[in-house]
């Protein structure tokens, strides 16, 4: 998942990033993450999917996981 380098100088390239949320931002540079990336195949590969995120990882990553409406409790 290495991103492409070639155009890291371009200033085109990450316009986009003007109008992201804090949390959009954030997870723009988690997902670039080598180790990120190591962790989350080894919670997929540990669970077979990929909403099994352990607690390590999300204390590790500072990942939240709000439960749906459904799974709220009263």
């Amino acid at each position: 998942m290495t991103p492409d380098a070639s155009t890291w100088r371009s200033s085109v390239e990450y316009e986009h990033l003007d109008v992201l949320t804090p949390s959009d931002l954030a997870w723009e540079w988690l997902r670039r993450s080598d180790a990120y990336d190591a962790d989350f195949e080894a919670s997929v590969a540990e669970h077979g999917i990929a909403t099994s995120m352990t607690a390590q990882i999300q204390q590790r990553w500072g990942l939240r996981f709000p439960c749906r409406p459904s799974d709220a409790t009263p």
